[in-house]
């Protein structure tokens, strides 16, 4: 590796994409062509830095298989940050294995990385799990330490454990600390951000309040009954009855625990079970069947008796009654989980929400444009390159950055 070469490495191992080009911008060279499509990736010109590393997998030839491969992880990358989640992950893993077999661990790891984190953003906890099993943060370089660590903090906070995820945070911030990369210390910081902010709102007694994600993980370790709005089920604090292909039964649950210790109305129960401002016999017939439905649906963990005027809850074991609502209830549920995912700061096609929320494309599609038109998201560009993001913070700005992605050892 020539002293430019090695020069434009460091400075992108170091945060600094600008530096970077000032060595290598004249160059067309195999490893320069790859340190270009780096620079320009973390300057978030996605486009040009995918051709650039293609162009660069293509001159270092069928000899230099551990170069090509770290080509492919950078595009891989490229891929995750641009929300392409339908690259080919059968190309990353081969990429990988070619990477260990040349004794490079570092950007073997790092590949294992970008797995983990695609797993996560579609919501497989469990096999971004395994797929961080297999590394030892100790061993990795501090940059790489510090995603290993943002991607746990991830999984711990998509299992509502508070307590690891701040472990995982601290450690993720000392890593970046010595890492002395600016892009990375602010992706920490949003994530520390996020993880102390509102998650949900407890409604119980007829008071509502704001929790933060370790409010929610106390509130469900606390043996309350809760209704869970966001997930729709009922919970006890060893046990979860799912409602959500059942809503006539979600929403009666809701409706009584809203109204615990008191019994609910038969008119209360029926205008918010069967969204009727109209009701006759017909409709207590069917409420009295519903009820006795929801009865033995969640009898493990409350009963339900009826009154004179309706029906109250009896949780077992004299266990308080709470509801988890979603912090804004002016939103419809499919249209807080794409805000969710476009919180990220990162620009989304639709199909990548669609995959990532096991959805079809046309719906996606359709809650864009409404949260479009209320001014909640923006597109970016036409037709097939069409991506969505939120408005940009004023004064905050994401960066992508692809550490140890080097042309060389």
């Amino acid at each position: 590796m020539d002293f430019l070469i090695a020069s434009a490495a460091r400075a992108l191992a170091a945060g600094d994409p600008l530096a970077a080009l000032n060595h290598v911008a004249l160059r067309d060279d195999a490893a320069a062509l790859a340190l270009r499509g780096i620079a320009m990736a973390q300057l978030g010109d996605f486009l040009r830095a995918r051709t650039l590393l293609r162009a660069a997998a293509r001159a270092f030839g069928p000899k230099d298989a551990a170069a090509r491969a770290r080509c492919v992880v950078a595009e891989a990358e490229i891929a995750l940050a641009s929300r392409d989640l339908g690259w080919p992950e059968k190309a990353l893993e081969a990429a990988r294995a070619t990477l260990l077999t040349r004794g490079d661990l570092a950007n073997a790891a790092h590949a294992r990385q970008l797995q983990a984190r695609r797993q996560l953003l579609i919501g497989r906890l469990d096999e971004a799990e395994r797929a961080l099993a297999g590394l030892d943060p100790d061993s990795l370089p501090p940059a790489s330490r510090a995603v290993h660590e943002l991607i746990a903090a991830g999984i711990a906070m998509r299992r509502l454990r508070a307590k690891a995820a701040r472990a995982a945070l601290a450690r993720a911030g000392a890593a970046a600390r010595q890492a002395g990369i600016p892009a990375l210390a602010a992706e920490v910081e949003t994530a520390s951000l996020a993880l102390e902010s509102t998650a949900a709102r407890l409604i119980a007694r007829g008071d509502e309040r704001p929790l933060s994600l370790a409010g929610v993980e106390s509130l469900l370790a606390s043996g309350t009954l809760v209704v869970d709005a966001c997930r729709h089920a009922v919970r006890g604090a060893d046990a979860a009855i799912p409602l959500a292909s059942r809503p006539v039964l979600f929403a009666l649950a809701r409706a009584l625990a809203e109204a615990w210790p008191q019994d609910a109305p038969r008119e209360t129960l029926i205008a918010q079970a069967f969204r009727t401002r109209y009701f006759d016999e017909t409709h207590r017939a069917r409420l009295r069947v519903e009820i006795g439905r929801l009865r033995a649906a969640i009898r493990a963990l409350a009963g339900v008796s009826a009154t004179k005027r309706g029906f109250v809850l009896e949780p077992a074991a004299g266990r308080q009654v709470a509801v988890l609502a979603r912090p804004a209830e002016d939103l419809q549920a499919d249209h807080e989980a794409v805000l969710a995912f476009l919180a990220d700061g990162e620009s989304w096609s639709s199909s990548a929400l669609a995959l990532a929320l096991g959805a079809s494309q046309r719906t996606v599609q359709r809650t864009l444009d409404a949260l479009s038109a209320a001014g909640k998201v923006q597109p970016l560009g036409r037709g097939r390159a069409r991506r969505w993001m939120m408005p940009p913070v004023p004064g905050f700005t994401t960066s992508l950055l692809l550490p140890a992605i080097l042309p060389g050892n």
